[in-house]
């Protein structure tokens, strides 16, 4: 299905960002940028690839907050005697997937 493969591939571009490669993304951009169009490059271009690393800064702490929750609840889970296993794996399913079960549970 089309939906699905979209929704992967947004998974998947979200999870790159929070990569160290994002980050020689934006800087390879920028130096593009510099080389080809070095008259447009003024504060505006600057203040823009400022924003765009602040963001990725942003987006790998979260990441790594995230995580770490992650595998705090899956050892909770683990120990947790008549846990279904399928909670440990589930931060592997689309968003849209997790909240479908979260409230088939509830």
């Amino acid at each position: 299905m089309m939906g699905d493969s979209i929704r992967r591939s947004l998974s998947a571009l979200a999870a790159a960002t929070a990569r160290p490669q994002a980050f020689l993304v934006v800087i390879a951009y920028g130096l593009l940028w510099l080389i080809l169009e070095p008259e447009t490059f003024d504060m505006h271009g600057l203040a823009t690839l400022i924003v765009w690393v602040m963001t990725l800064i942003i987006r790998r702490a979260e990441h790594g907050d995230t995580q770490a929750i992650h595998a705090k609840l899956d050892g909770l889970v683990h120990s947790a005697d008549g846990a279904p296993d399928r909670l440990a794996k589930i931060d592997d399913a689309e968003p849209e997937d997790i909240e479908n079960a979260r409230q088939n549970n509830s």
